[in-house]
């Protein structure tokens, strides 16, 4: 129950691995290419989830709190995380295609409008730079900070640290990046406000409740924010990016293709499976999950596993590109 062994994170001098093997595959299997492009899919499915929750603010705004906030959890917090991942899918313009990329943005707004707070556009600024500089210092705002290293560091705090994670997604940009605020993430704020301001004038507070408390504790302790863990946390030394090939790729977009998606960013969630089915030989082998909450379960409890457990490395010109 002491203190984890790591003091720092995990410095390399070495590029990312995913641009070489991505080379590599694509020499060997070139058919993989057919599987980059849209998912003509995507937009039924991301709207059916929209109308799911606007269904769900109709039949608990007059539901006891208590009652409010276990939908939340229970139900509406598993349907905002999908949603937000839902958005990262987005964020690679999969849902309407590159040539349309505005389309892509617009249609972002309208999957975040369950989460209650805007998202959409900030994400997809910085998403960019978490795939084309992977644990750059400074750049990746996916990796921790020295003070979430420093201070999360016993299985209590470790706890805390995984409930608070929407807080510190939200502000680590601010402090490790910041950038200025462009014209879609004005737009996003417009149009989440409004909404929320709608399902207030109509139904009341509880609606707007339970979709942000949906939000805030369906990405902190819960099964599906394993994720967050699984994806890039150093478990095995040198290994930086891990898949996870459990049920719960059902309902979260195939994120947990995580590999496979580092590989093929262009490539939909939903199409992932074929580039594991058809270069078996370059992920069967590498490490991976099957349970969330088991990888939950080891980093908290694991002393040699924490926010610090992270490769990082300089990307000197990056911020002059």
């Amino acid at each position: 129950m002491g203190k984890t062994g790591r003091v720092d994170f995990e410095w390399v001098y070495t590029d990312q691995p995913h641009t070489s093997r991505r080379k590599e595959i694509l020499a060997k299997y070139p058919e993989i290419k057919t599987l980059m492009g849209p998912d003509p899919q995507l937009k039924w499915v991301v709207s059916g989830m929209v109308l799911t929750q606007l269904l769900a603010c109709y039949l608990v705004h007059d539901l006891s709190w208590k009652w409010v906030l276990f939908w939340a959890y229970a139900f509406g917090g598993c349907v905002n995380h999908s949603l937000t991942l839902a958005i990262h899918d987005i964020s690679h313009n999969v849902a309407f295609g590159n040539k349309w990329a505005k389309w892509n943005r617009w249609f972002a707004m309208w999957a975040n409008l369950p989460i209650g707070v805007p998202y959409s556009a900030s994400f997809k600024k910085y998403h960019i730079d978490h795939h084309r500089y992977l644990g750059g210092d400074q750049l990746d705002v996916d990796i921790p900070t020295d003070f979430e290293g420093w201070f999360f560091c016993t299985p209590a705090r470790k706890v805390l640290w995984l409930f608070l994670q929407p807080l510190f997604y939200t502000l680590r940009p601010l402090v490790v990046n910041p950038k200025p605020v462009g014209t879609l993430e004005i737009q996003n704020t417009v149009v989440q406000l409004a909404a929320d301001a709608i399902l207030y004038y109509f139904w009341g507070l509880k609606p707007v409740i339970y979709l942000i408390a949906g939000s805030i504790l369906g990405m902190g302790l819960h099964p599906i924010s394993g994720h967050f863990i699984s994806e890039h946390y150093m478990f095995l030394k040198g290994h930086e990016t891990y898949s996870y090939y459990g049920p719960l790729n059902h309902i979260t977009f195939n994120v947990g293709y995580h590999m496979e998606h580092h590989d093929f960013p262009s490539i939909p969630g939903s199409k992932l499976p074929q580039v594991k089915k058809i270069a078996a030989e370059y992920y069967d082998s590498l490490p991976q999950y099957n349970s969330w909450s088991r990888v939950l379960w080891d980093f908290v409890f694991d002393d040699s596993i924490g926010p610090y457990a992270r490769i990082k490395r300089e990307y000197k010109l990056s911020k002059q590109e």
